[in-house]
């Protein structure tokens, strides 16, 4: 209770600040696209005015949305992959809530992708991070600060797909098998998968989404300003919408860090 009372003091007082890692939601957020051969994409999102403060609502004003799982800053659910497709506990009405609220690696490999787009972040990498700052603590996201969401403005150079397909930076298939190991509550980016954008010729395909939702691990793709937070000692708070057997939610993730 009193590291309770000193949180709120600090929230209070701004010695704790509260970091918004969320991209803006609304018709221009870019989506991903899928190869015309898989599936059909997420459509663009739509706000639809209900009322505002006139005849269909005199003193109020809302909207109706229109809008996918998988849309700008959201949370990737077990039940999301066919890897993890079986777990009780998969979707977002059904995952345990202690685990959204957790402490933030952040892996900054901004100056790496800087020069190459498609950086790829491998287990060396996190055991180079981890000798500078100590191992993943059990229970911890782990994020990569790429700074990609400087890109948000634009969907092509967000996406920065061309006639190979896209690309992006991300994860190797050692370094998701790391962090799992490590007891890492889940996996996070500021692209807008949270696998890099040439991860279906990897083996598996798509290691991130593979490997992180067969082993009941959680994603977040689309974050934003990781270069505003520590690399270790922040809080992160991701919590998704309660979708019945939702595969995933749109979310307003926010960080505390000690000032």
């Amino acid at each position: 209770m009193a590291d309770l009372g000193e949180l709120a003091s600090g929230l209070m007082s701004g010695a704790i600040e509260v970091v918004d890692l969320s991209a803006p939601l609304g018709p221009d957020t870019p989506l991903l696209k899928l190869p015309p051969e898989l599936a059909v994409d997420t459509p663009k999102i739509e706000i639809h005015k209900i009322s505002e403060y006139d005849s269909n609502g005199p003193f109020w004003a809302w909207n109706w949305l229109k809008l996918g799982e998988h849309s700008g800053t959201h949370f990737d659910a077990p039940i999301h992959w066919i890897t993890g497709k079986d777990f009780a506990d998969g979707s977002t009405d059904r995952l345990p809530v202690q685990k959204l609220v957790a402490p933030v690696c952040v892996i900054d490999c901004s100056a790496q992708v800087a020069e190459d787009p498609d950086f790829l972040l491998t287990a060396d990498g996190v055991r180079a991070w981890e000798a500078e700052f100590g191992e993943i603590p059990k229970g911890a996201w782990v994020v990569m600060r790429s700074d990609w969401y400087k890109r948000n403005h634009s969907e092509a150079e967000y996406l920065n797909a061309d006639e190979t397909g896209p690309h992006s930076p991300g994860p190797t298939v050692d370094c998701i098998e790391l962090i799992v190991e490590r007891g890492a509550v889940g996996w996070g980016t500021e692209c807008i998968g949270t696998d890099a954008g040439q991860a279906g010729g990897m083996e598996p395909p798509f290691p991130a989404h593979n490997l992180l939702h067969k082993n009941n691990r959680y994603g977040l793709a689309s974050l934003a300003h990781l270069d505003k937070l520590p690399p270790k000692g922040a809080i992160l708070i991701v919590a998704p919408l309660k979708i019945v057997n939702g595969t995933g939610s749109p979310v307003r993730a926010i960080a505390l860090v000690a000032r």
